[in-house]
């Protein structure tokens, strides 16, 4: 049973009054009730069988006698209640606009049909115009925009690196002539104050730069956003759609001539490939496609100035499926600091600045808002372990690390960046690794090949068809991973219902092209596929 409204009226005892009968005994139950009852009817009246030892047989009979005499009080109530806000409506103490506006906001705020519709921000606004654009013939007229934005911020970031290095080169002059005259005329203090004095220069050019490339970058992406967004109200006007399409048709290709003037300067290094195609499945088997790449983790990144055909074809190809089921994602593995101050977050951080992400906030916005996540993730299982003393924790040591620094990552976990200014990735996956990776001190439960699963996995519940994993060439660790990665991707049914996907293991450049094809070879043996039978019967 429901329990019952209670009013905002002040509470009013009364008395509820039962009689039955015990063998030769009448009996009668008197209880105080405080009205509106607060309290099911159904506990009330087990306490009442408790506390005043109630035969059972009677049990049902107190219910009904209960319940009828709540409802009639109640309604007794409601109905005094009612005729006394007539009463004040009819003799004008209540203002009968502000009661009905009152109804009526009520109504409307608890009714669906009323409800307000959710207002579209601009970033699904614009994700939907571009997705519309890019798939029509404006999409040549767009990435040449993108090209020019893109040749723009590099002839800043050439005269910014040769402005450094200007200055590099005149500072490390003043530095000889200082050395030289050390324990002459000059002393060790002399010689620190040039070198602070040059490291506070190199800091004003820094951020000199950094903030203008940054003011370059929000401009950029309010200009394209707007023309944008312009073109697609123009293409709406029927009347001026098949005009403004021949205008489109009718630009020129500015990456095809920069592609012809710049062949000379640029030639592209061939690029080692092997593909396979595989099946994997236990009954219902699913299709995946295999690469072996031999090339740096950042050339799925970089964008060329001077790029043949091919790169407007990749450029093009990730700008189609950039708001699509189809994403494309990257591995990197970094340290355990939410940064990018060092190695290859530094050098991913500076492909990511030589052109303007028009779609998503800039890398160092995502970083700061995962640091963000990373604190309240740690607060929270720190007052986990607090109120639970008694669960063991996943070792001293990362106990020791969390509590020594709670901004850091521990290894196996991974922060994800969205891009939509990278050559041929919109999703990276920063995973982070420790020494053991490095020295090949590594098992089947090592954090980083775990993390590498649940990264398989998020590509599966988040539309991420492509994914690029570097392989780990330490000692027998290729192979491992290669095995591991059989399981792995035969999971992959279980999570996504068995969708195609396309797998890219990354070695460096750095290796022969005799244990390339070495791990080519491994690649079928290691990815088997089970062998058909052909069943006869006897005659």
């Amino acid at each position: 049973m429901k329990k019952v409204r209670g009013r905002s009226s002040c509470a009013v005892e009364k008395e509820f009054v039962f009689e039955f009968n015990a063998g030769r005994h009448s009996c009668v139950l008197k209880v105080p009730l405080q009205f509106p009852i607060q309290q099911n009817i159904s506990d009330l009246h087990g306490r009442l069988m408790l506390l005043h030892k109630i035969p059972c047989f009677i049990e049902n009979e107190l219910k009904t006698s209960l319940t009828n005499f709540v409802e009639k009080e109640t309604t007794l109530d409601y109905d005094r209640e009612a005729e006394s806000a007539l009463l004040r409506l009819t003799s004008g103490d209540v203002d009968v606009n502000q009661l009905t506006n009152a109804w009526s906001r009520s109504y409307e705020e608890t009714t669906l049909e009323h409800a307000r519709p959710e207002e579209p921000s601009w970033d699904e606004d614009f994700a939907d115009v571009y997705h519309e654009l890019i798939h029509s013939p404006a999409s040549d007229t767009l990435l040449n925009l993108e090209h020019n934005y893109f040749v723009s911020i590099s002839e800043l970031i050439s005269e910014r690196d040769m402005e450094m290095k200007k200055l590099l080169e005149r500072q490390a002059a003043e530095m000889d002539k200082v050395m030289h005259e050390l324990g002459n005329t000059l002393s060790d203090h002399d010689v620190n104050a040039v070198a602070s004095q040059h490291f506070d220069a190199q800091q004003v050019l820094e951020n000199k730069w950094a903030s203008e490339l940054k003011q370059v970058s929000g401009i950029q992406k309010h200009e394209y956003q707007g023309w944008v967004i312009k073109l697609h109200q123009d293409l709406q006007k029927s009347h001026n759609s098949s005009q403004i399409n021949e205008e489109i048709k009718m630009q020129p290709s500015q990456l095809s001539e920069a592609s012809d003037s710049g062949a000379r300067m640029f030639e592209e290094q061939p690029q080692l490939e092997e593909s396979f195609t595989i099946h994997l499945g236990a009954q219902l088997k699913t299709m995946h496609n295999l690469r072996l790449v031999r090339a740096d983790v950042l050339d799925f990144c970089k964008h060329r100035r001077h790029g043949s055909s091919g790169s407007k074809l990749r450029r093009l190809q990730t700008a189609l499926s950039l708001y699509s089921s189809s994403l494309c994602g990257l591995v990197l593995l970094v340290d355990n600091r939410v940064n990018s101050y060092s190695g290859i977050k530094r050098d991913f951080a500076t492909v990511a600045k030589e052109c303007t992400d028009f779609h998503f906030p800039c890398l160092e916005a995502q970083l700061e808002e995962v640091q963000q996540v990373v604190l309240y993730a740690r607060a929270q299982r720190s007052s986990k372990h607090k109120e639970q003393p008694d669960i063991q924790r996943n070792g001293d040591d990362k106990s020791k690390n969390v509590e020594r620094n709670p901004s850091n990552i521990l290894p196996g976990e991974f922060y994800i960046s969205r891009h939509s200014n990278l050559s041929e990735v919109h999703v990276v996956f920063h995973l982070c690794v420790d020494d053991n990776v490095r020295s090949g001190n590594i098992t089947a439960r090592d954090p980083a090949i775990m993390g590498l699963r649940n990264i398989l996995k998020v590509c599966c519940t988040h539309d991420i068809t492509t994914v690029t994993i570097p392989l780990l060439l330490v000692h027998n660790m290729s192979e491992l991973l290669l095995m591991l990665f059989t399981g792995f991707m035969m999971e992959m049914a279980s999570w996504d219902g068995g969708i195609s996907r396309t797998v890219q293991f990354l070695v460096p450049k750095s290796i022969s092209e005799e244990m390339f094809y070495q791990l080519s070879n491994m690649l079928p043996q290691i990815f088997r596929v089970s062998s058909t039978l052909t069943l006869t019967s006897k005659h």
